[in-house]
């Protein structure tokens, strides 16, 4: 039978979230039951919550960066049984056989598309997914993810399973690493991993910031340098000298001034999703040195171990704010005004002790 879950929901648009039960769907040979510890609170959720982008399905549990204990596991399950330490990302299914999921890419499936951990099509039960955001979850066993860091930092983990990744993919595909010279945009909640898994990675890292307060900061996370994106000159100082930029922000920005620091073949690559189109960029700046401005989308499965295995290996964690799920709407606010270094995260025993 089906178990009930308890979780916290938005009901519209305008309403704050509130307490909300619902069903989970009972095991069934490849799926992974869940007892979530922790989730991370991602720019995404509120957004979907607050209905920002289009398509917001109510009521809405958000909540895609989830850190649990194995609870049960169906007869077919062979990488996990209860008592593991387990996580789950963005995506909890996909088509599985189109080219990008048989290439281990299933955030790119070309067939059905990802299913999303909250607000994707439910094909088991029905209507759409309830996410993290609540005390228990249960995902097939190829999209659940062994969690290995000390169970001390576990709620500093949860925000890998989205922050982590979505950095970490980006630069290991364009080749981060000794040699390489790669500039961090935005020190927020993706920023800040950036600067800290590029110089794992073995990077010369550069952060940009707006904020000549974040300078320290950007400096103590492992950038070996900071660039004020507003001072001209300095901006100026490493003109063609990139060889990749990690661009996190998510508002509408001039990426030119970015384009010109690159070298010859060098990359821009977006992973912010601004509500408002970028200003066209110029044409001769690319065409020039045969520079390249990219999009990433998180990570599939396999490079998302493969994230959590190095930040393990690494010590890497998120720098978190935690939070009761009781305070999810002024953490939504507080978000709005970038006041958080650099994740919030909701202990979910806060959940479970208002039961």
């Amino acid at each position: 039978m089906p178990s009930q879950a308890k979780a916290y929901a938005a009901q519209s648009a305008t309403t704050p979230l509130a307490p909300f039960s619902f069903e989970r769907r009972d095991l069934r040979p490849d799926d992974v039951a869940i007892d979530i510890l922790f989730c991370g609170v991602c720019h995404s959720d509120l957004h979907t919550a607050r209905s920002e982008w289009d398509g917001t399905l109510f009521p809405c549990v958000p909540g895609h960066e989830i850190v649990g204990r194995v609870s049960a596991v169906g007869s077919d399950v062979t990488g996990f049984q209860a008592g593991d330490l387990a996580g789950v990302g963005c995506m909890v299914d996909s088509c599985g056989h189109c080219p990008s999921c048989s290439a281990g890419e299933e955030q790119y499936c070309e067939t059905t598309g990802f299913v999303g951990t909250y607000n994707g099509p439910d094909t088991v039960l029905g209507g759409h997914t309830f996410g993290g955001y609540s005390d228990k979850i249960v995902v097939k066993e190829s999209f659940v993810l062994k969690v290995g860091h000390d169970e001390k930092d576990l709620a500093a983990v949860a925000p890998l399973l989205c922050a982590g990744i979505t950095t970490y993919s980006p630069l290991r595909h364009w080749n981060a690493g000794p040699g390489k010279k790669v500039g961090i945009v935005g020190i927020g909640g993706l920023g800040h991993m950036g600067i800290k898994i590029a110089a794992a990675m073995g990077a010369h890292v550069v952060a940009f910031t707006t904020s000549p307060s974040k300078i320290e900061d950007a400096k103590k996370l492992g950038a070996h340098d900071v660039i004020v994106s507003r001072d001209a000159d300095q901006m100026a100082a490493h003109a063609n000298s990139f060889d990749f930029i990690l661009d996190t922000v998510a508002a509408s920005h001039d990426l030119d001034a970015l384009t010109a620091l690159l070298k010859r073949d060098g990359t821009l690559t977006l992973v912010g999703v601004p509500e408002h189109a970028h200003p066209s960029p110029a044409v001769g700046n690319l065409v020039f040195k045969r520079r390249a401005i990219a999009g990433s989308l998180i990570g599939g499965i396999a490079e998302t171990q493969e994230m959590l295995d190095f930040c393990n290996e690494h010590g890497l964690t998120s720098d978190i704010e935690m939070i009761a799920i009781q305070d999810i709407d002024t953490a939504y606010d507080r978000m709005v005004k970038s006041d958080v270094k650099y994740r919030f995260v909701i202990d979910m025993q806060s959940l479970k002790d208002a039961a």
